[in-house]
């Protein structure tokens, strides 16, 4: 090629390569990140296949954990509006919410499960030892409904917020989520959660589209340099 032709194609050229390159270590990144992203999805599944364990000082909410106290009687909450199936057809209800005392003071509010209804109702029978994982504060959504603390009704999962709304001091700043079997269909016992929260793990795909932008980059600078060169 002469120098002219080359200097039509110095500048897409030097751009082609740039972006080549930030494309494959943006590529190379997500599958660093799909290593990590796997390594913390299998100590989700040990942690959830485990007995568990007490609450630590500084617990996460990817581990089950245990605590131990007293429920505050009289005291129960609601969070959310969640429609589930049922035989009887759909049903509308909420998150029961209800605290407890742990033996240093501190309350902890427990997110007992699905119950039907608008109306908090606290039950009874509790276990002492309630176990689940641990759920940092909220902060209310753009569209998220206001919340109701006349009638104990939530829609931010804030702990400190509904302690507050409950008449309880030394809130806890998260809130335990509780593990558990599905009651039998038909009873009035709150539906806990079945499992611990998982993220997501798109890490693969990600890799996928950024690898895939640096080959479509390859084609286009050949088909832009080969028109450029047809031209001159």
């Amino acid at each position: 090629m002469s120098r002219a032709e080359w200097r039509r194609l110095a500048l897409p050229g030097l751009l082609a390569f740039l972006f080549f390159w930030i494309f494959i270590g943006l590529g190379v990144w997500q599958l660093h990140r799909l290593t990590w992203k796997l390594g913390i999805i299998a100590e989700i599944r040990h942690a959830q296949n485990a007995p568990p364990i007490p609450m630590p000082a500084h617990p996460t909410r990817f581990e089950k954990v245990r605590i131990s106290g007293q429920w505050v009687p009289g005291k129960a909450a609601l969070y959310g509006d969640e429609v589930h199936n049922s035989p009887q057809g759909p049903m509308e209800g909420a998150q029961l919410i209800m605290p407890l005392r742990e033996a240093n003071g501190t309350v902890v509010l427990v997110d007992l499960g699905w119950v039907k209804g608008q109306t908090p109702k606290p039950m009874p029978d509790l276990p002492a030892n309630p176990s689940g994982y641990v759920h940092v504060q909220s902060r209310p959504g753009w569209f998220a409904a206001p919340d109701d603390p006349a009638h104990q009704l939530y829609y931010t999962l804030d702990a400190q917020k509904i302690g507050a709304g409950l008449g309880l001091a030394h809130v806890a700043p998260y809130m335990l989520i509780a593990l558990g079997p599905k009651p039998p269909p038909g009873s009035l016992l709150p539906e806990p959660a079945q499992n611990l929260p998982t993220p997501p793990n798109n890490h693969y795909e990600y890799a996928l589209t950024w690898f895939g932008f640096a080959g479509v980059l390859v084609f286009e600078f050949i088909f832009i340099a080969r028109k450029r060169l047809r031209i001159s």
